[in-house]
């Protein structure tokens, strides 16, 4: 319920990259992400808002470990987002941004085999497919055959498929047209109703 122990803190998180000399550049380093502090409570849905290029993707790479900050320090579920982030994505389900796909892989054996790396099973796929409207015929077709709005459903679903208690979603509405976007809203608000918690992130002001 919100108002629970934080499933997300961040303090003075910041990540900054090198940038090398050559034509028309004298080098030093350009900020990604500065100085964010936020908390987000178990139960809650939180919107990260932002423009392309702000810096959202950075901070979900921060949060799983998949990159380490310059500065500051996050806790994702209690762990620290260094030195426990496989810990952390073991227990988290992760849409990132552009998910790229196995084409050759048929949308089902590609669900298949992502939720056996989190060894949990798919206990919320059934249900999923059916919200996002995904037939069994098209799961059964190979995922090169997929338009943007299929590959974008499937991204959704192998995240919250294995039932996580936190999922972090970068930009998940993408490519999703008006009717499947509330489809998408109303899955998020049956996990927060849940007790679940949702880190999304989006540049539209609406959706957020």
């Amino acid at each position: 319920m919100i108002g629970g122990p934080a499933a997300i803190v961040t303090h003075g998180l910041s990540k900054t990259y090198g940038v090398g000399r050559g034509l028309g550049r004298a080098g030093g380093t350009v900020a990604a992400l500065d100085d964010l502090t936020i908390e987000v409570r178990e139960g809650e849905i939180f919107g990260f808002l932002g423009p392309n290029g702000a810096g959202k993707s950075t901070t979900i790479r921060l949060l799983l470990g998949f990159l380490h900050p310059s500065a500051g320090n996050a806790q994702v579920l209690g762990r620290d987002a260094v030195s426990d982030s496989v810990a952390i994505r073991g227990r988290v389900g992760y849409l990132p941004g552009g998910i790229a796909l196995y084409d050759t892989m048929t949308g089902e054996s590609l669900l298949d085999y992502l939720a056996d790396l989190y060894g949990r099973g798919a206990p919320r796929r059934a249900e999923l497919v059916e919200r996002l409207e995904l037939s069994a015929a098209t799961l059964r077709r190979p995922v090169r055959d997929y338009s943007r709005g299929m590959r974008q459903k499937i991204g959704i679903i192998q995240a919250l498929q294995h039932d996580p208690e936190l999922a972090i979603l970068d930009e998940p509405s993408e490519g999703l047209d008006p009717l499947m976007q509330r489809a998408f809203y109303a899955v998020l608000d049956g996990l927060r109703r849940e007790g679940r918690t949702v880190f999304f992130s989006s540049h539209v002001l609406s959706e957020v």
